[in-house]
């Protein structure tokens, strides 16, 4: 068989997670500060690309907005086929095995906290360093497209943002999920790059790429509060995230085929 079975994929995150569970705290937060850095530069790709369009926004808007996510993928490619902690992958691949009692609560906790927090210091370090200090983003047409993505995120309705949090999350589990079914590294990348095409395409919310998107638009010199990424945005993205995530792919997927 040329790609593992749903039931094999249960299997393989039984024998794959719980190693994850006693990584030590410097180890996860140098592997999601990696993860972090590698969605931020996917977004920093999609950026130069989709915001180098200005006048596409108006006369070609779907084009304009195809491709952006269609190089944005390239960040999770190096997630998964590289080695990274990501707590948006995370967020379904150990329910499975906590369904299973093969790791804690607690483990799945620590794991997530610590993940999130290794997620942001990648992200906003490669917006500090690499898309503002280089001084890519901070000329036009650059800097108008990611003052008014910062501003479009950081001022939309909570319930708007939760609900592209889940469907973003669905999209990019089923990517990793997929990725696991895959035996090859060329498969690999196809399965990661449709649905996560498609997630940026359609305008959904992705709390780790909004670690970028936000912090570099007021550092590019948005108008908008630190409030406005932390409480307005992060919060109910993440929210969303997680039941895209957990529920839609770790929880039903394990449900369905944990027992086989």
């Amino acid at each position: 068989m040329a790609f593992k079975s749903p039931a094999a994929i249960v299997l393989s995150l039984d024998a794959a997670i719980p190693p994850r569970a006693s990584f030590s705290t410097s180890r996860l937060l140098v592997l999601s500060f990696l993860a972090g850095a590698y969605i931020a530069l996917g977004s920093l790709l999609a950026l130069m690309v989709g915001g180098g369009l200005p006048g596409w926004q108006e006369t070609l808007p779907g084009l304009q907005k195809f491709l952006f996510g269609a190089v944005f993928p390239v960040g999770l490619m190096a997630v998964v086929m590289c080695g990274a902690e990501l707590v948006t992958g995370n967020m379904a691949l150990w329910i499975s095995p906590l369904l299973r009692k093969k790791v804690s609560w607690w483990s799945l906790g620590r794991n997530w906290g610590i993940v999130f927090v290794g997620n942001l210091i990648g992200s906003i370090f490669v917006a500090w360093f690499l898309a503002i200090e280089t001084g890519l983003i901070t000329v036009a047409p650059w800097a108008d497209a990611i003052q008014a993505i910062a501003l479009a995120k950081g001022n939309a309705p909570f319930w708007e943002l939760f609900w592209k949090g889940v469907g973003c999350n669905w999209l990019v589990c089923l990517a990793v999920w997929m990725a696991l079914a895959a035996e090859d590294v060329t498969s690999k990348m196809i399965a990661v790059w449709f649905p996560i095409m498609a997630f940026v395409a359609i305008g959904f919310e992705h709390c780790v790429a909004n670690m970028f998107f936000i912090p570099a638009g007021i550092f590019a010199g948005a108008p908008l509060e630190w409030s406005g990424f932390w409480i307005t945005n992060l919060v109910p993205v993440t929210l969303g995230n997680l039941v895209g995530g957990a529920l839609f792919v770790g929880g039903l997927y394990g449900w369905l085929y944990g027992k086989e």
